[in-house]
């Protein structure tokens, strides 16, 4: 299956994006959009105040210590606000509240899916891979694992695999490792750049990445699947799964949570109009498989050629 040729923004996105230019309009539809996802947590059972507060009562020291490479620079990109944080994504108010923000914006997926919603499409993605890809790897990486939600549910996937995830946050990292020492999951934690990663060529069978490519730029995701290339083994495969910007759910939707949905998101406009496929063959890919894996993801799946 193949995805439809990329648009540019509809006349929706464009008015949105002249509002949001201004700032004070974008701070409020930060708050907004912070709000209405603290309020749909609790509503579902999810306790958004009291587990942010138990992690943010931990002391960190000593994960981020082991985690944290205090020589990194870190792109320019990165160094954006995301997801209604100042500091974007190195934060401790940012770090401390992936889960319960992964559990309500994913609670409606699917009409009856709540809590669950979030385990349920990370299912899916694991169903497609299960389905596409014939030999069980051995080393898989996982690229942007944030605070290790993919990366723990790759390795029940594949409990015989060796797990590596990676992440430019030493926040998120310090709590990915914190969840791995209570899980005892013997996982490698690596902090550095998705695009420029250090690690030796041919090293994993599966490159994976969940949930990041609509939080950067074309031209980072295109050295991103350079460095997916050159790190995989003969006949290895790239994954990833994202956002659908083809899907029924993205193009109707209504301008108000349009408005939210992009104050938290700088780059999801060079996603929604990005060729992905096409990006993914230039890299040195197969041409990509494309399966809907839920009513607004898509899951592509490439095995590496001429390697």
């Amino acid at each position: 299956m193949t995805a439809a040729t990329p648009t540019a923004p509809r006349l929706a996105s464009q008015l949105v994006n002249g509002a949001l230019s201004i700032k004070p309009l974008a701070n409020l539809a930060k708050r907004q959009a912070r709000k209405m996802m603290i309020k749909r947590a609790e509503s579902i059972g999810v306790h958004w105040t009291e587990d942010v507060h138990a992690l943010r009562s931990h002391k960190w020291e000593a994960e981020m210590a082991h985690v944290q490479d205090p020589n990194l620079v870190y792109p320019e990109y990165y160094l954006r606000t995301f997801h209604a944080y100042d500091q974007g994504n190195l934060s401790w108010e940012a770090a401390t509240e992936v889960e319960v923000a992964a559990y309500a914006v994913h609670a409606r997926i699917w009409p009856d899916a709540g809590a669950q919603g979030d385990a349920r499409l990370r299912q899916s993605y694991h169903n497609v891979l299960r389905a596409q890809i014939p030999q069980e790897p051995k080393d898989i990486l996982d690229l942007g694992c944030s605070v290790g939600m993919s990366t723990f549910t790759l390795q029940a996937t594949y409990p015989q695999a060796q797990l590596t995830g990676m992440d430019l946050s030493p926040y998120f990292l310090a709590v990915a490792y914190h969840r791995s020492q209570e899980l005892n999951a013997q996982i490698t934690w690596v902090h550095a750049a998705a695009e420029f990663t250090g690690l030796p060529d041919d090293a994993f069978d599966l490159v994976s990445t969940s949930l990041m490519c609509h939080e950067l730029p074309q031209t980072v995701t295109k050295q991103i699947f350079r460095e997916a290339r050159r790190l995989l083994r003969p006949g290895g495969h790239l994954a990833m799964m994202d956002m659908n910007p083809n899907s029924e759910v993205h193009s109707k939707m209504p301008p108000y949570i349009l408005t939210l949905l992009k104050s938290t998101e700088p780059y999801l406009d060079d996603y929604f109009s990005f060729d992905l496929e096409q990006a993914i063959v230039d890299a040195g890919f197969a041409q990509p498989t494309l399966t809907c894996n839920s009513p607004r993801h898509r899951t592509l799946v490439a095995q590496v050629i001429n390697k």
